[in-house]
């Protein structure tokens, strides 16, 4: 198991002011024009959250609707939300990183800014990888119940079970934006666009362990879906042997000590 690394006295700056504060949970959330979807996710977030010590990072993916508005106007009612928001358009593995980068937890939630993750599954997860043994830093959701098209669920299963079978990444929806882990050890992963599929994968290369809880899934209400299969399968394609190449080319060294 290789060893964590210790969490550092983090402060960033924004909103022009220094933030000191180190809550234990950070959850992520990327954004697309989303101004439908996100304000109330911000709610539902604080809600699901309230009595743990947390904060809400939204990352605005260069939105051309009103979502970077319809977020900042909440900051008044919600204490622990930030907005962070990207100069250009430039996907959803890297609004996780960039918001991973900027977070002040430890462990770090993520989900989906459309609403179809339900946020009140999060603090399981998080509860779940703390209840865990020492190597265990990632704790995923599968949906149950998918609330989509007969046409992109028939994708997924087919994506996810090629991709289990040659990743051997235990896995049976990396799709689903819903997730706990460990910021240390998600910044140890090498980081490529798409990224947030591969997450378990990339996990066990790096020798540690990664659990599975079911999760509830929910209709979008607003707004459309920024992906289509055709896209998916041709990202997935590329992506999928680039991880098997990085599975191919680890070595890990076992325990490491300092003589």
């Amino acid at each position: 198991m290789p060893e964590l690394i210790a969490p550092a006295r983090r402060i960033f700056r924004y909103g022009g002011n220094m933030a000191k504060s180190t809550p234990d949970i950070s959850v992520v959330v990327p954004v697309f024009d989303e101004e439908g979807a996100a304000p109330e996710l911000a709610r539902e977030i604080a809600a699901a959250f309230a009595g743990r010590d947390f904060e809400i990072v939204f990352v605005d993916d260069h939105s051309r609707d009103n979502t970077r508005a319809a977020l900042t106007a909440l900051k008044g009612e919600i204490p622990q939300l930030r907005v962070l928001t990207h100069a250009k358009n430039s996907g959803q593995s890297r609004s996780i990183r960039t918001g991973v980068l900027a977070s002040r937890g430890d462990v770090i939630v993520t989900l989906d800014g459309d609403g179809q993750n339900d946020p009140a599954d999060g603090p399981g997860l998080v509860d779940a990888l703390a209840a865990g043994p020492p190597g265990l830093v990632l704790v995923g959701g599968e949906r149950v119940k998918r609330q989509d098209s007969a046409a992109k669920k028939f994708a997924s299963k087919f994506g996810n079970g090629v991709r289990k079978r040659l990743l051997k990444d235990t896995a049976n929806d990396t799709g689903c934006g819903l997730k706990a882990f460990r910021r240390d050890a998600f910044l140890r992963l090498p980081y490529f666009d798409h990224i947030h599929r591969y997450l378990p994968a990339l996990m066990l290369r790096e020798g540690y362990q990664v659990d599975f809880r079911p999760v509830n899934h929910r209709h979008r209400q607003t707004g459309q879906s920024k992906y289509t299969n055709l896209g998916r399968l041709w990202a997935s394609a590329s992506d999928l042997f680039g991880v098997m190449w990085l599975q191919s080319r680890s070595r890990l060294p076992g325990a490491v000590e300092e003589l």
